[in-house]
């Protein structure tokens, strides 16, 4: 069984909700512009495995909280990721995602910025329709720290001496926060214990940010054709992830020197290539896989306060999923 099988099965406890909620993102991706709809209907192949959108409903049956509310938050939280992704590949360069042309690559930089835009605006908007403040709440404060993640790591670039715990709280801020808030929402919406959200919170941060380590380490050594969108932005643009970070502080200074050289020649083409190639990369990416691997071990830990059953067990396996993954 391949992973994108072995995905579906474990989503099944939800599977009711998650049809639900593709249909509420259809809806609020529609629109009468005919610009628009093509733009729309192009980046809706970029959706993918819909992890966070399938963690507020896993979340919400797991916990017994699950309301009929919980499918929109969902497309709610996945309308967001959506929105991130078309701004991430204008911030990254990128030219491809899920096997098909960025949309800053097939229009330019300034529609995929205004469609980033359209994304956010559908997601508050359908939020305000919501019995409870909370989703909008949440979600609002998640897109500010998703922004000052962003912001943080631009400022960090070529940063060789970035401190491991700075480091995490970039990543973790970029990625693993709306993971996060998917987890809190799906377990206290509309008004639950809170001490439950924040453990199943904690959860989607730890979750969240292993992938983003995961990301990392497929982003140096994984090809574009494997990846399904484009490979070694990460080194082309100047951002010190943590298998490099690792590999640079613990390397003689003329390793460092060669490092510092493929970040930062003028002209140099694929400076991933060229890193894996004139580099030993493996400490590093040992050092991140294990970190992402310390991780899981801990958000699995914070489950073992839940009921057994069938939404649980699919979170705990979700969990050696996001460790697996190679795309």
């Amino acid at each position: 069984m391949n992973l994108e099988t072995s995905l579906a099965a474990l989503l099944k406890p939800v599977q009711p909700g998650l049809a639900r909620m593709r249909e509420v993102l259809l809806a609020q991706v529609a629109d009468a512009s005919p610009a628009v709809r093509d733009m729309t209907d192009h980046v809706s192949r970029f959706q993918g495995k819909q992890l966070r959108g399938s963690m507020v409903l896993l979340v919400g049956e797991a916990t017994g909280n699950s309301t009929d509310e919980h499918a929109t938050i969902a497309a709610i939280v996945e309308l967001i990721h959506l929105a991130t992704l078309v701004h991430d590949d204008i911030l990254d360069g990128a030219k491809v995602r899920r096997r098909v042309a960025c949309v800053n690559e097939r229009w330019d930089n300034q529609v995929a910025v205004l469609l980033g835009d359209f994304l956010y605006a559908r997601a508050f908007a359908l939020s305000t329709d919501l019995s409870s403040r909370l989703c909008s709440r949440l979600l609002s404060e998640a897109t500010r720290r998703i922004c000052v993640g962003e912001i943080e790591q631009a400022t960090r670039r070529y940063d060789f001496e970035l401190a491991q715990e700075r480091y995490e709280s970039i990543a973790g801020a970029k990625t693993a926060t709306l993971y996060a808030a998917a987890c809190e929402l799906g377990a206290r919406y509309p008004a639950g214990n809170e001490e439950q959200g924040a453990a199943m919170g904690a959860f989607g941060w730890e979750l969240g940010l292993s992938f983003q380590i995961i990301d990392d380490c497929l982003d140096l050594t994984a090809e574009e054709s494997e990846l399904g969108k484009s490979a070694g932005t990460d080194v082309q643009d100047g951002k010190v992830t943590l298998p490099v970070l690792y590999t640079y502080q613990r390397a003689d200074e003329a390793l460092r020197a060669r490092i510092r050289d493929i970040y930062t020649r003028p002209g140099l083409s694929e400076r991933a290539k060229a890193l894996r190639e004139q580099c030993d990369l493996k400490p590093g990416l040992d050092y991140a896989q294990n970190r992402a691997e310390q991780l899981i071990e801990s958000a699995l830990g914070r489950l073992s306060r839940l009921p057994a059953g069938p939404s649980r067990a699919s979170l705990e396996a979700l969990a050696g999923f996001v460790l697996a993954r190679r795309s």
